[in-house]
């Protein structure tokens, strides 16, 4: 899905020994892009006064979900509907379980109990909306294989994520954390302005190598398997899934490693509502999206599940998430890759 944006036949046509320089230079951009981009973020956060978190929540997110909003309309373009919707639906599943879940068995996360009780309830809310909807389509077309979901929701979806980022900017200038410049010190407006761009464009630049080497990667490790016989169905959700929520991956552990944890949730949660409001509302805006009756009876339930396992997280007492809640989340994946490939042999 996500190496969809570079032609497949650029990965055919290159030999083995190519195609493993490739994976190795695609790792080297991952690294080195995460890197750049978190500590931009971390910088950013603090040059305009905003929490760690709301960054991760918008400009961050924005960024790691742009690849799939790309694909996904890509792909409603080419009339692959249930490719565009489960490369969103997916992408949650895998951001909260399998993301989220490891990162949480790394490191104790830190919950911003202002943010959870705000972006956490719209994160939840977009998966329930979604559930909702696609209900109501159900039973307004009779058959459970004729849901289509109109023009006019992706419309409605993309109205909403203005009203989403409308009102992260307005809960940001709440926020308890929020201070007038970096740690205090009184500078001249153009400066701050001056290195609020600057870091700005540090952060765009890291995301484009995530990007740009999450499609190299998926395109080359692909290709591989291929050549080494492995099924369709394993690489569609090892490969090809994990690689559409890359960006992510490669972000929130840059983010544990470098000490700003803040910025792994609030992407985790931003991108759980983008996939939503920004994939799916692009692509059904695009062309009308065909659902699958396996979103009803396995893929949906399974998001849905993740999320309110999520949810009950945020609730337990503490200043942080604890170790042994990643523990559930990461089974959950595991059973979700397991019945996926099993689903996909039969």
């Amino acid at each position: 899905m996500l190496a969809d944006l570079i032609p497949h036949t650029f990965f055919v046509e290159r030999a083995d020994v190519t195609l493993w320089l490739m994976v190795v230079g695609a790792m080297v951009m991952l690294v080195f892009g995460a890197d750049r981009a978190v500590s931009a973020a971390a910088r950013l956060a603090a040059v305009v006064g905003l929490s760690k978190v709301i960054i991760g929540a918008t400009v961050v997110s924005l960024g790691t979900t742009s690849p799939e909003a790309a694909v996904s309309v890509n792909a409603a373009f080419k009339g692959d509907g249930g490719l565009a919707l489960g490369n969103a639906v997916g992408s949650i599943i895998c951001d909260t379980a399998l993301i989220f879940g490891l990162s949480c068995v790394l490191t104790r996360l830190p919950k911003d109990r202002f943010i959870l009780r705000r972006h956490g309830w719209l994160q939840f809310g977009a998966g329930a909306l979604l559930t909702a909807l696609l209900l109501a389509l159900w039973a307004m077309a009779g058959n459970i294989n004729d849901v289509v979901i109109p023009r006019v929701v992706g419309l409605g979806f993309l109205a909403l994520l203005g009203g989403y980022l409308y009102l992260s900017v307005r809960w940001s200038r709440r926020h308890p954390d929020l201070v007038p410049l970096e740690a205090g010190v009184t500078v001249k407006r153009n400066h701050v302005v001056r290195r609020a761009v600057v870091n700005l464009l540090v952060l765009a630049a890291g995301l484009a190598l995530i990007v740009f080497g999450s499609e190299v990667l998926v395109g080359s490790a692909r290709t591989i398997c291929h050549r080494y016989g492995v099924p369709e169905a394993v690489i569609a959700v090892t490969v090809v899934a994990v690689g559409t929520s890359l960006p992510e991956l490669v972000t929130a552990i840059a983010s544990i490693v470098k000490g700003h944890s803040e910025l792994l949730v609030g992407n985790i949660i931003g991108a759980d509502i983008l996939n939503v409001l920004f994939v799916i509302g692009a692509s059904a805006a695009a062309v009308p999206l065909k659902v699958d009756p396996l979103f009803y009876t396995f893929l949906i339930p399974v998001m849905m599940g993740v999320l309110l396992m999520f949810r009950f997280f945020i609730f337990v007492p503490g200043d942080s998430f604890r170790r042994w809640q990643g523990v559930p989340l990461l089974a959950a994946y595991v059973f979700f890759v397991v019945v996926t490939v099993l689903k996909l042999r039969g």
